[in-house]
């Protein structure tokens, strides 16, 4: 019988702050007689609030308290209280994400809105987010194929590409309705530092305080198609294109077989929708997506329609950011649950080692050292049907290189890829101290920068929900 997690998802972007609740329902697929194996079944949005312009002070930071009161007010409209909330994601995006305090934020609302709420940002994972959230990743894995999702927002464009529904890569640019701003008699209230430099070198008269010539603008707003383009490997490049770029490329070998192309963010509204006019929200949103329409970029990809838009991060955000345990895991139930652990992560060469496997493992809990001891969470593959001395020798080694965290009074928190977290965790207690604490789980891939929560258990105790995210703020 199917039971259900509460997740929520909010997502802080340039232009806009929103939230949403998902019913994340999972049930055992395995028969009575074998393992347990616990999958997640459906993913259902229950609950979509208002959209709000995001909260911005007179110091250009980004004003929690508001946020707070914004989200506190959708709950009462929910109907739900926080302690209802079992998972989920808070994405502070696009050019929110830069924000001196965004990290200080990110922070404060994760123990503001939940238990098991965690903070994540950065463009890579925003793109498969959004991605996810548009159903363009859904429509991959359906139809078995290579395709983009451009989810263009107030300050950023964020890129994945999927095949078969597989991540092959992402992509972030400068690139956003809100890149030019105007007040309500139309002059220019804002010029994103890298469209000022292409007005600069392009000899534009865009200037903040006057008015817009519409050619000027349209000189803008073409760059950035021309970028988007070169971006999936179509049309000559851009003279602008490195300028534009947020922190990389695409940059997997194929990329110029993309002919299928999904939009979303708050400018995919605009694509099309001749109902808006030039300069309806202050911003270049409705003519950039206009253009879009008109364009190379449109008219000569095969366009995929998708189930979000405005919505697709804050819908991945809530519905595609937690996985499950493996059901053969060992765990000291008091811990529970954990969040935000830095993970270090133990490569194949690394653990074929063991003898320096201890040693590997001291240097790479010193990365998280620089202010006094932190825990953090050992990553690594494991062994596919490991036998028992095998388990012993990894298990040892483990011990020996986690010393100091043990020492300092941390539980060790171990994840595996492969499944023998039951067996390695059982082992590792019979070695550890009564007063040792430990976590010990399977089915999950974490990498070096990466950091995980962990919930409290669900199917009657046989699996614990996770999430593991990249804390970027830059």
């Amino acid at each position: 019988m199917a039971e259900t997690l509460l997740s929520v998802g909010v997502d802080i972007g340039t232009s806009t702050t929103q939230m949403i609740l998902s019913e994340i329902s999972f049930e055992n697929m395995a028969s009575s007689y074998t393992v347990p194996r616990i999958e997640i079944t459906d993913k259902n949005v229950i609950y979509k609030s208002d959209i709000i312009i995001t909260p911005i002070d007179e110091n250009n930071a980004i004003n929690s308290d508001d946020i707070k009161a914004f989200i506190e007010q959708e709950y009462i409209n929910a109907k739900i209280d926080k302690s209802d909330i079992q998972t989920g994601a808070v994405i502070i995006t696009g050019e929110s994400a830069r924000k001196d305090n965004a990290e200080n934020v990110a922070q404060a609302l994760s123990g503001f809105l939940g238990d098991f709420v965690v903070a994540t940002a950065g463009p890579d994972l925003e793109s498969i987010i959004a991605g996810k959230g548009s159903g363009i990743h859904q429509y991959s894995s359906k139809h078995h194929n290579l395709v983009v999702n451009i989810d263009i927002g107030g300050g950023t464009s964020n890129l994945v590409v999927f095949k078969d529904g597989d991540i092959l890569d992402t992509a972030c640019f400068d690139i956003g309705g809100r890149q030019i701003k105007f007040d309500q008699e139309g002059r220019i209230t804002y010029l994103a530092p890298k469209v000022k430099t292409i007005v600069q070198k392009a000899n534009l008269g865009l200037k903040i305080g006057h008015y817009p010539d519409k050619d000027d603008l349209l000189y803008i707003i073409h760059t950035f198609i021309e970028v988007l383009r070169n971006a999936i490997g179509q049309g000559e490049r851009n003279r602008f294109y490195d300028l534009l770029i947020t922190n990389k490329d695409l940059s997997f070998l194929n990329y110029k077989d993309i002919k299928i192309v999904g939009f979303s963010g708050g400018v995919a509204d605009c694509i099309g929708n001749e109902s808006f006019k030039d300069l309806q929200f202050d911003d270049i949103g409705p003519l950039l997506g206009s253009e879009i329409k008109k364009s190379k970029l449109y008219t000569e990809n095969d366009v995929v329609e998708t189930t979000e838009t405005i919505r697709a991060t804050v819908v991945g955000a809530g519905s595609h950011t937690m996985d499950i345990s493996g059901s053969t895991i060992s765990y000291d139930l008091e811990l529970l649950p954990v969040k935000n652990i830095p993970v270090i992560h133990l490569s194949n060469g690394d653990v074929s080692e063991l003898s320096r496997l201890p040693s590997i493992m001291t240097e790479k809990i010193s990365w998280h050292t620089s202010d006094g001891i932190k825990n953090c969470a050992i990553s690594l593959s494991g062994y596919k049907n490991p036998a028992y001395q095998a388990i012993m020798a990894l298990g040892d080694a483990l011990l020996l290189g986690a010393k100091h965290l043990l020492e300092a009074d941390f539980p060790l928190v171990i994840v595996l890829e492969n499944d023998m977290a039951k067996s390695l965790g059982h082992y590792l207690k019979s070695r550890m101290k009564s007063s040792e604490k430990l976590i010990c789980i399977d089915r999950v891939i974490a990498n070096d920068g990466d950091y995980i929560d962990i919930g409290e258990p669900i199917a009657r105790g046989e699996v614990l929900p996770v999430v593991v995210k990249t804390l970027v703020f830059s």
